[in-house]
């Protein structure tokens, strides 16, 4: 693990920042410097460069076009692990907020989808927003959980069964409410949230409880940015961040990830998924920091040695 630890270590500012705070557990003023350096190089600065500044978007949009909207731009500087609260990152999160959800007036207006219901929790709730708007999201999202435990982004039409998909999406923006302390109806959250766990993990992360079958091919494949779409790194990387006990039924994920290792020990990427982009990262099939730190941070909170 030391020599991938040193090939992260001469990445991006941004895989360098989460190597040293999530792989070799770097705390204080000389993490926070590190993530203070991505403001000015690198990924970080290069995604803030593409915002407008008299309106305060990416992409000229708040959702689409994907993936250069703000949305999209916004979960990028996220998961890269911009400070919250950078005056660009609370102006755009509230325009999100403000442009994206409202509880329709008429009963022919259709509702927000869950799974932008749960990326606007997860970019607002990670900057710290206050506005009743949230508990409005919480409320919609509360109601709208089905009784397998989970969510589905169809539910006007598809009654039977969640999506691994939107389920996903929601509890990463859970995850931040939680973190942050957001109060209302936190009792209930916590429950929702375990009773969805337990829906994935009835899948064994991947598998249909139906047929056995893997569900979709493309959550077996090592993608970043994740977009929308659930796979199995995403699962297991969320998972680890909410603190989620080891579970047998994650077995089938981890000997997927094993099957995707190279032989000079990193992880690729896999697939992208269609659409426009500010730049790319990392290119398809070569080497990727971004898989190969995620998967070693989730190999390491579960206490998987490296061979």
């Amino acid at each position: 693990m030391e020599g991938l630890v040193k090939w992260l270590l001469e990445g991006d500012p941004a895989i360098v920042y989460q190597t040293q705070r999530d792989l070799l557990g770097m705390e204080g003023e000389r993490l926070k410097e590190l993530r203070k350096h991505m403001e000015s190089a690198g990924w970080v600065k290069a995604f803030l460069d593409k915002r407008d500044p008299d309106t305060g978007l990416w992409g000229k949009g708040l959702y689409s076009p994907k993936w250069i909207s703000t949305t999209y731009t916004m979960l990028d500087l996220k998961n890269c692990g911009i400070d919250p609260a950078l005056g660009a990152y609370q102006t755009s999160a509230r325009l999100l907020l403000e442009g994206l959800w409202k509880i329709p007036a008429k009963k022919k207006d259709r509702w927000q989808d869950l799974c932008i219901c749960g990326m606007l929790l997860n970019l607002c709730c990670y900057g710290g927003i206050q506005h009743r708007k949230l508990d409005e999201i919480i409320d919609y999202v509360m109601d709208k959980q089905f009784p397998d435990g989970a969510w589905n982004c169809q539910w006007e039409v598809d009654h039977d069964h969640s999506s691994l998909h939107t389920t996903i999406n929601i509890l990463e923006g859970l995850l931040e409410y939680r973190r942050h302390a957001y109060a209302y109806r936190r009792n209930e959250i916590e429950r929702a949230v375990k009773e969805a766990h337990e829906f994935i993990l009835m899948h064994q992360l991947f598998l249909s409880d139906r047929t056995g079958e893997i569900i979709d091919r493309k959550m077996t494949m090592l993608s970043y940015p994740s977009r929308w779409r659930y796979d199995v790194l995403r699962c297991l990387d969320y998972f680890q961040a909410a603190g989620v006990s080891y579970d047998p039924r994650m077995e089938a994920g981890f000997a997927l990830l094993e099957k995707k290792r190279k032989k000079d020990g990193t992880w690729p990427v896999q697939q992208k998924y269609t659409g426009r982009v500010h730049f790319d990262m990392e290119q398809t099939g070569k080497s990727s920091r971004w898989n190969t730190l995620r998967i070693l941070r989730v190999l390491q909170y579960y206490g998987k040695i490296l061979d």
